[in-house]
């Protein structure tokens, strides 16, 4: 009895020390080679490509968090995100609304934010802004659903964004928002602020001249690295899934046709958008196919935007860097902010 009970202890033990992120990856893929094993090679290809396209925006955030932290300058580059509180999520969320991100391709630069001790309300309105508009998408979208459209979703991206950020300043002493990083995420690894640097005040930019630095880059290199790397891949194996199995097609197939109309078409609109993969770039042909149906142009502009911030690949990224009740908040802002923008585009369209 005793045995039985040290080796389930071990066990136990064994378990907690398995990383459930990288654990998931070939446990998913291997669910879908014993469940569909000709859909294996097609859903790693495009896994593979998403995050190779991915890379250099993931290498960059890196190399640019651990070469701040080696030269013990990342309180110079919060600094940046210092100032009045409401002039920083005005400025975040414009910045936002122009950076040519999507939804996954943001979250490195995000987390390196989040690990140099950026505010939270600014880093939320750059969050929640950034993936809904930048020039190519802009193009597209005049192309597909005309200019009055697209000048309503460059409003509506840069108006989520100032939601949510001007949303966690007026909460911020809320229990929701307090130590709102996940201690074992890449800004718990990395946060100025985690501890006091064991060379004083001063930055180095040389660090690699001074003994001791290099090291320190090495491992915040790696370790933040793997970190980001793990859940990006965890979240184009989600994206290479549902592409596959839940197209969009699918999705708007709800919501095209019927002269669906009014209040109840904009929330079904963003309450389907939220968790469905869409890539910006091929929904706006597929909104303006949904409008000649008969969809509200206001569910259409619910649905991109609600789709475009939190569809499941951003989601688990996100979900890696903050604890859950932040996350949470997040995805609050996300969808009411996608309800209020279909609902003005719908009074005055």
């Amino acid at each position: 009895m005793t045995d039985i009970s040290a080796s389930l202890s071990g066990f136990r033990a064994g378990w907690r020390k398995i990383d459930r992120a990288w654990a998931a990856i070939p446990l998913g893929l291997l669910l879908i080679g014993l469940i569909a094993p000709e859909a294996l090679r097609p859903v790693t290809t495009q896994m593979a490509e998403s995050f190779i396209s991915t890379l250099p925006f993931l290498l960059f955030a890196v190399l640019a968090t651990a070469y701040l932290r080696a030269a013990n300058a990342e309180g110079l580059v919060a600094k940046a995100f210092t100032g009045k509180p409401a002039r920083m999520v005005v400025l975040a969320a414009l910045v936002g609304g122009l950076s040519p991100f999507c939804s996954c391709q943001v979250i490195p630069f995000i987390a390196a934010l989040l690990a140099m001790g950026a505010p939270l309300p600014a880093v939320m309105a750059f969050w929640l802004a950034s993936p809904l508009m930048d020039p190519p998408m802009f193009a597209i979208t005049t192309g597909a659903l005309g200019l009055d459209f697209a000048i309503a979703k460059s409003i509506a991206a840069v108006g989520i964004g100032l939601f949510g950020g001007f949303g966690v300043m007026a909460l911020a002493r809320s229990a929701v928002f307090a130590d709102p990083l996940r201690p074992d995420g890449m800004a718990g690894k990395s946060s100025c602020c985690s501890k006091k640097s064991p060379f004083g005040e001063r930055p180095v930019w040389a660090f690699w001249r001074e003994e001791g630095r290099a090291p320190i880059f090495r491992k915040s290199f790696v370790e933040n690295g793997l970190f980001l790397g793990k859940w990006l891949l965890l979240a184009y194996l989600l994206e290479a899934a549902m592409l596959r199995w839940v197209p969009a097609e699918a999705i708007g197939g709800l919501l095209g046709g019927g002269g669906a109309g009014g209040l109840g078409s904009i929330l079904l609109a963003a309450t389907l958008g939220a968790p469905a993969y869409l890539n910006g770039y091929a929904a706006a042909p597929l909104a303006a196919g949904l409008i000649e149906q008969g969809m509200n142009p206001g569910a259409a502009m619910s649905f991109l935007i609600a789709g475009g911030v939190t569809c499941i690949p951003a989601a688990v990224a996100v979900y890696s860097l903050v604890r859950p009740r932040v996350f949470t908040a997040y995805f609050g802002f996300a969808v009411a902010g996608a309800v209020i923008a279909g609902l003005a585009y719908s009074a005055l369209g």
